[in-house]
């Protein structure tokens, strides 16, 4: 064999290996597209919102999280050394609404330690539902309004943080 055939041999062959790698690569991240696309377009957690009138001018408001079966969402308040997003509620100011008390979480609370990050977190797998009492300070209608901002996970990901908008009319 002549050299010229060796170096045409030897270009040919790293012509293909470089084309086997970039079909590698482009086909690597056509995958991780596709999955990071599946995992924004899944939406694992729905919410439900309903009030409950105690009295007159009292009410409380009920925002409930059904979560899907492998997902869950970290409750409001979490260890020092918690690295994800706790669920965040905020109320907008209203000057005829009192917020009495703090949101309460109603649910099936779950303590997990993730030893190999050496964190606790605590969450909600099925469902949660925050209650936040009211008291209306004129016999007026009106609506109250927020955000809600929570991270939904699984235990191999993290969705980005999600907000929610919501709204409550009072009667």
């Amino acid at each position: 064999m002549s050299g010229v055939e060796c170096t045409r041999q030897s270009s040919t062959k790293n012509a293909i290996m470089k084309a086997n790698t970039l079909m590698k690569l482009f086909f690597m991240t056509c995958i991780a597209g596709l999955l990071a696309i599946t995992a924004i377009a899944q939406k694992p957690v729905t919410w439900n919102y309903s009030i409950k009138k105690i009295s007159d001018n009292i009410y409380e408001l009920h925002l409930k999280a059904s979560i899907q079966k492998g997902w869950h969402v970290y409750a409001q308040k979490q260890p020092e050394n918690f690295i994800g997003k706790a669920t965040t509620i905020t109320f907008n100011q209203h000057a005829l609404l009192k917020f009495e008390g703090e949101i309460k979480e109603l649910g099936q609370l779950k303590k997990k330690y993730e030893p190999e990050l050496d964190i606790e977190c605590w969450q909600y797998n099925t469902e949660v539902e925050f209650v936040q009492r009211v008291i209306l300070k004129n016999k007026i209608k009106t609506n109250v309004g927020g955000n809600i901002e929570f991270q939904a996970c699984t235990d191999e990901l993290c969705l980005q943080p999600s907000t929610v908008s919501f709204n409550f009319e009072l009667n």
